[in-house]
């Protein structure tokens, strides 16, 4: 699975990456999570199989989520909790809950 997190490019999401990629475990060690700015989205969609945007950009969330769809992608906003947090295990859990 290829995990898409956008933000503006704070470090609080690459906080957040970091602890994501720690939950993948070595069964999940192929898999990939990166975080990008929101206004790469376009140029980096084909690559990925999830897209969550950061809560501080929740007010862009239709333009992603019509992107997303136009390309069959799930996308959603992360809980602001685990976000705040940097639960990567929380926020893994819900990236695999809204690809099956």
């Amino acid at each position: 699975m290829n995990i898409l997190l956008v933000c503006v490019g704070g470090i609080s999401t690459s906080i957040l990456e970091k602890n994501i990629r720690d939950a993948f475990g070595p069964e999940k060690a192929n898999w990939v999570v990166e975080a990008h700015p929101v206004d790469q989205l376009e140029s980096l969609i084909d690559r990925f199989d999830v897209i969550l945007l950061g809560p501080q950009i929740r007010h862009k969330f239709r333009a992603v989520k019509k992107v997303a769809d136009a390309n069959s992608k799930p996308c959603e906003v992360i809980d602001s909790r685990d976000y705040a947090l940097a639960k990567g295990d929380k926020v893994l859990k819900r990236a695999e809950e809204l690809l099956s």
